[in-house]
């Protein structure tokens, strides 16, 4: 019997690679393994109280809507209750420019697909979050990357690129970078929309991280800035409640302009007609509860006190053998192994010591740094994380060894 010829699969799916995050899931199950590697939101700081009580009310109240279809733009109360929100935030965002969506993922599809042909430029942050590549990668995309530090994106360099090339748009994680941790000074982003008014070119503003600030003040958004020079259609806003309430409700939010909304609300039909009707009712109910800004101040303490013991116990285990920016928020470390150690070879060893982390090189888009690594913190407890840094340390010296 002759073997039927497997499927021609289209161009574009060549240029997407699998999230090393995800292939390391199969590690972080393994009986005994301390996981630094998922970016995931720690389960035992869940308000579930909270969440139980507006699931019990909602079901008490009987209403056949919350199973029902609803509008794609998402449900109108939702959006209501997300735009105070923002004005809390410094961001004057109204219910109409508000597209709700099924996490902040599918944010970055939906814009990947309104404002991306095939062979745009897009500039990212080098390094860059690993999704969002995956994202532009099958938008068929021209991905450049720029260079960032403590700073985030070297925006001179920017400016520089832009004065010789068309770039459509620029993505940028502002605060708290995945991986990098860095927030993007003020001033740079100033100059970021000064040449986003100059040029035309979209600013991508990622947020998912933004109220997760252990110490210092806030900078105010890429958002407020535009709208602040009368350049909000140029910036489009994502955010979600995955790393604040919990990643398993999917939902997410986009800000822009009247025009974009109406692009991405097309998209978006095509794809899942709208995001779920029951989690868009929880988030709403928790949201008027008045619960949320106490939550928010339980994360932060508890992120900072794992973020400071990581810290801690990877400079009393690995000392000058790893160096590391203290990040002022968020859920990660960038770190690099010096004497220009591969990281993937520790990883390696790292498995048979119990314990992974994700190699630097999975957030490059060319040249990859082979001796960085990200270290999140979110899931493990001050015991946890003196472990971990004696198993890396352990990996490390064996790595060097076979080397």
């Amino acid at each position: 019997m002759t073997q039927p010829n497997p499927p021609e699969f289209a161009s574009r799916m060549q240029r997407v690679q699998s999230s090393a995050v995800r292939d390391l899931l199969k590690y972080s199950k393994m009986p005994g393994m301390i996981s630094l590697a998922g970016g995931i939101p720690a389960a035992d700081l869940f308000d579930l109280k909270g969440l139980g009580a507006v699931i019990a009310d909602l079901h008490a109240d009987s209403d056949p809507s919350i199973f029902q279809y609803s509008e794609t733009e998402g449900d109108a109360a939702l959006r209501a209750s997300i735009a105070n929100m923002l004005a809390e935030r410094g961001i004057d965002a109204k219910p109409n420019n508000i597209l709700v969506t099924s996490g902040s993922q599918q944010g970055l599809d939906l814009t990947a697909r309104i404002l991306l042909s095939p062979g745009d430029t897009i500039i990212l942050e080098r390094p860059s979050y690993l999704a969002a590549l995956q994202a532009f990668g099958l938008a068929e995309a021209q991905i450049v990357t720029a260079p960032s530090d403590a700073d985030g994106m070297d925006v001179s360099w920017v400016d520089d690129y832009l004065s010789r090339h068309h770039v459509k748009a620029i993505y940028v994680v502002p605060n708290f970078g995945n991986p990098s941790g860095a927030t993007l000074s003020l001033e740079r982003r100033q100059r970021l929309v000064e040449l986003a008014g100059r040029t035309g070119t979209v600013i991508i503003e990622d947020d998912p991280y933004g109220q997760l600030r252990f110490q210092g003040e806030p900078v105010e958004s890429l958002y407020s800035l535009a709208a602040g020079r009368g350049l909000s259609d140029q910036v489009v806003y994502l955010s979600s409640f995955s790393k604040i309430l919990t990643p398993g409700l999917r939902i997410g939010w986009m800000v822009m302009s009247y025009a974009a909304l109406r692009q991405a609300t097309l998209a978006k039909q095509a794809i899942d007609l709208h995001s779920c009707s029951l989690s868009q009712r929880i988030v709403t109910a928790y949201l008027a509860s008045g619960r949320l800004g106490q939550r928010l101040q339980v994360l932060r303490e508890g992120y900072r006190q794992r973020r400071d013991a990581l810290m801690g116990a990877l400079r009393d285990h690995l000392g000058d053998a790893i160096d590391f920016a203290e990040p002022a928020g968020g859920m990660f470390l960038w770190a690099r192994f010096g004497q220009a150690v591969d990281s993937a070879r520790v990883l390696e060893r790292g498995v048979v010591e119990g314990v992974v982390f994700v190699p630097g090189a999975a957030f490059y888009a060319d040249h990859p740094e082979h001796s960085t690594l990200r270290l999140s913190y979110s899931m493990i407890t001050p015991a946890a994380a003196k472990e971990a840094a004696e198993r890396l340390a352990r990996a490390l010296k064996a790595s060097v060894h076979e080397r």
